[in-house]
Order: C-alpha cells, then sequence, then structure tokens
C-alpha cells in the first residue's frame, strides 16, 4: 500500500512493516498505526510515521546511543498489552525535539516508546517514580567521555 509521509514523500508500504499501536500515543490516540523509516544518512534518528497521517512523524532514536545509563522496567499490564515479549524482543525508542542547534536537541526518557518485534505491537510507556525527564538533553556530554 502507497502512504503520503512528512519527509519522504508518497512511500510503499508493507503489511507487515506497519507498527500497531492499540491504544494510540498519548495525544494522538487516533493514531494507531506507525511505520518506522530511516533517515537517510543518519544513522541514529529514525522517523515514526504515522500511517494515516502524513504530517505526523515524530523524530525518534535509541536512547541507548545517547544515555548509556537509561534503565527503567516496565509494568506488568504494558508487557501483556505488547503480547509479553522477551527482552530480545524488545526495540526501545525516544521521541526527540529536535531544535535549531543540534546541541539542544532533547529525548523524551519518561515516556519511551516500546515495540515488540515479534508482533509488531507497539506502545508509549509513561514511567513514574522516576528521574527522567521529557527534555532531557541528548548531547549532554561530549560523545566517548564519561562525565
Amino acid at each position: 500500500m502507497k502512504i503520503n509521509t512528512k519527509y519522504h514523500g508518497e512511500i510503499e508500504v508493507k503489511p507487515e512493516e506497519i507498527l500497531t499501536f492499540g491504544y494510540g500515543i498519548p495525544g494522538f490516540g487516533e493514531e494507531k498505526q506507525f511505520i518506522l523509516l530511516p533517515l537517510p544518512e543518519n544513522e541514529w534518528f529514525h522517523i515514526l510515521q504515522s500511517v494515516q497521517t502524513p504530517q505526523l512523524g515524530f523524530v525518534v532514536t535509541n536512547p541507548f546511543v545517547f544515555i548509556k545509563e537509561y534503565d527503567f522496567e516496565l509494568d506488568q499490564a504494558s508487557v501483556e498489552s505488547l503480547g509479553s515479549p522477551s527482552e530480545k524482543e524488545v526495540q526501545v525508542l525516544s521521541i526527540l525535539t529536535i531544535r535549531e542547534t543540534l546541541q539542544e536537541s532533547t529525548a523524551n526518557l519518561q515516556a519511551p516508546i516500546i515495540i515488540n518485534l515479534a508482533n509488531r505491537k507497539g506502545k508509549q510507556v509513561i514511567l513514574t517514580n522516576t528521574d527522567y525527564q521529557t527534555k532531557h538533553l541528548i548531547f549532554a556530554q561530549p560523545a566517548g567521555k564519561k562525565g
């Protein structure tokens, strides 16, 4: 099937590539189907593109690339809603807010997106009892150096 996208124009999508968010994404509850698209010439960032709404595309990244110590535990209800995936079947993403100066860009570590790669189910989880923020600087320290 063909879909229109925010950053990639019109593209062909295979049904097996579609991610299903049973509850949508907070603030976008009616948006239940997304596809993960690479950003050309950028291995760190991807677009989580709505299948339904061309202008809805979130810039996302693997948070562990930028914040090595990032760690959290999923609540049992979230695990079950994703189909109880094993650790190897899980992909974790953070939605980014890209600023004009890349150094000021932030990641939402308080609400990671969890994807079960085995069944293509996704969910944005709101972490409670955590110090993680919705606007965590991803370039807070030089790459490869401990702060």
